[in-house]
C-alpha cells in the first residue's frame, strides 16, 4: 500500500458526497476512482474530487491497481448484488452503507457472502459516532446502573429526494424500518448488550408522499411507526419514528434508564435545516443525566467540531467512523461493525415490517439466521 490511502467509491448521491467530504478531511488519503452513473452527480463529485478518475462500471474500477479499499454508496437494493460483484475480485477493505440487503429472501446469499469474503467489511452505521451518543454510551453504566429500559425517538423531515426517487418504494429501500431504522436497531444492540428474541411494531404511510406517482406507480414509503424490541437479556426497547416533524428542536431523542438514574443524549437534525434568519444559532447537542438520588437532572454540552460538523448531516458521526476505518485500512484489525451488525439491523427492520403489516408479533428463535 501507497502511503496514501486510495479508496475506490460506487456511487456518489447525496451520502456518496459526505463520504467524499469527509475522506477529504483525513490526513493521507485521496479518492483515486469513482463509478457513479448519474451524470448531475458525476459533475458534484467531480468538484469534491477533482483527481478522482470516473469508471464506466464497477470491474473498470475494480480492475485498477490504485484502489485501497472501497467505499459502497449506492442505493439500498443494489449493496448485496455489488458486494457479490466485488467479491469475485481481489479483496480490499469495505465500507458498505447500510443496509446490507433488502428483501428477507436475501440471508442465504449474505451469509454466503461473509463466509467467503476474506478482507474486512465495515458496515456504515454512522448514528454510534454521533457524539451525544457516543457519550451517552461511555456513560451508560455509572449514569443507570443495569440498563433495564431504552426509548429512541426520531422526529425529523421527509425522505429527501434521491436519484431516480429509489427512496420512495418499499422494494427498493427495503421499507422504511429497514431504510431508516436500521441504525437504531444497531444501536439498542449496542447500548443492552444483547440480541432480540421479539419484535413488535405498528406502522404506515400517513402523511407524506400519498399523492408521489413514479413511473405509473404510487410512492409506498412509511412515514410513521411504534417498534417494542425484547431482548435475550431481559431488557427491552422501543422506537418511535415520526417523519414528519421537521419543527423539533432536536431530531434525535435517546432515553436509557435504569435503577439509580437515567441519561439521555439530544441530537439535532443537520444544520442545513435549521432556519437561522428566525431561530438564530442552531442548538448544541447535550446529554443529560438525571440521578435518583440526589434528585435533579445534570446537563452538559457536547459540541462538535465545526468544520466535521459542516461536511455532512449527520452530527459528524461520519467523519469519526471514516477515522476509525481508515485505521483497520491502514494496520489492519476487525471492524467495530461488522457484518453481524449489519444482518442484525437489517433482520430487526424487517421484523418490524413485517409485525406491522400482520399485526403479529416476530419471533427471533434462532438468532439473525431465524426464517421471519
Amino acid at each position: 500500500m501507497s502511503e496514501v490511502t486510495r479508496y475506490g467509491m460506487i456511487g456518489c448521491g447525496m451520502m456518496g458526497q459526505e463520504h467524499l467530504k469527509n475522506i477529504a478531511l483525513l490526513p493521507n488519503t485521496a479518492v483515486t476512482a469513482i463509478y457513479e452513473p448519474d451524470a448531475s452527480m458525476r459533475d458534484i463529485a467531480a468538484g469534491l474530487a477533482p483527481d478522482a478518475a470516473f469508471c464506466d462500471s464497477i470491474d473498470q474500477l475494480l480492475s485498477r491497481d490504485d484502489v485501497d479499499c472501497l467505499v459502497i454508496v449506492s442505493p439500498n437494493h443494489m449493496h448485496l448484488s455489488q458486494l457479490e460483484q466485488i467479491s469475485t475480485s481481489r479483496h480490499r477493505p469495505i465500507l458498505v452503507e447500510k443496509p446490507l440487503f433488502t428483501a428477507v429472501s436475501d440471508i442465504e446469499r449474505i451469509i454466503t457472502f461473509k463466509e467467503t469474503y476474506s478482507a474486512p467489511v465495515w458496515v456504515a452505521m454512522e448514528y454510534r459516532y454521533m457524539p451525544p451518543i457516543t457519550a451517552l454510551s461511555h456513560g451508560l453504566k455509572d449514569a443507570v446502573g443495569e440498563l433495564k429500559m431504552l426509548s429512541i425517538r426520531e422526529h425529523r423531515f421527509p425522505f429527501l429526494e434521491k436519484v431516480g426517487d429509489w427512496n420512495r418504494f418499499n422494494e427498493n429501500s427495503g421499507g422504511t424500518f429497514v431504510e431508516k431504522c436500521c441504525h437504531f436497531f444497531d444501536l439498542m444492540r449496542v447500548l443492552t448488550g444483547s440480541d432480540p428474541v421479539r419484535v413488535m411494531a405498528s406502522g404506515g404511510q400517513s402523511v407524506n408522499h400519498l399523492d408521489e406517482v413514479y413511473g405509473g406507480k404510487t410512492s409506498d414509503i412509511w412515514d410513521n411507526g411504534y417498534v417494542i424490541v425484547d431482548f435475550e437479556n431481559g431488557m427491552r426497547a422501543m422506537l418511535e419514528l415520526c417523519m414528519f416533524a421537521e419543527g423539533s428542536k432536536y431530531q434525535e431523542e435517546i432515553s436509557a434508564i435504569g435503577p439509580i438514574g437515567k441519561i439521555e443524549a439530544l441530537v439535532p437534525g443537520p444544520q442545513r435545516f435549521w432556519p437561522v434568519d428566525t431561530l438564530g444559532a442552531p442548538p448544541t447537542p447535550k446529554v443529560i443525566e438525571s440521578p435518583r438520588d440526589p434528585k435533579g437532572p445534570i446537563e452538559r454540552e457536547v459540541p462538535v467540531d465545526p468544520t466535521i460538523l459542516a461536511a455532512g448531516d449527520h452530527n459528524g458521526s461520519t467523519f469519526y467512523q471514516h477515522q476509525k476505518f481508515l485505521e483497520i485500512v491502514r494496520n489492519g484489525g476487525t471492524p467495530e461493525v461488522d457484518l453481524i451488525d449489519g444482518i442484525w439491523a437489517v433482520r430487526m427492520g424487517q421484523a418490524a415490517q413485517i409485525s406491522a403489516q400482520t399485526g403479529q408479533a416476530v419471533h427471533f428463535e434462532a438468532g439473525w439466521k431465524s426464517k421471519i
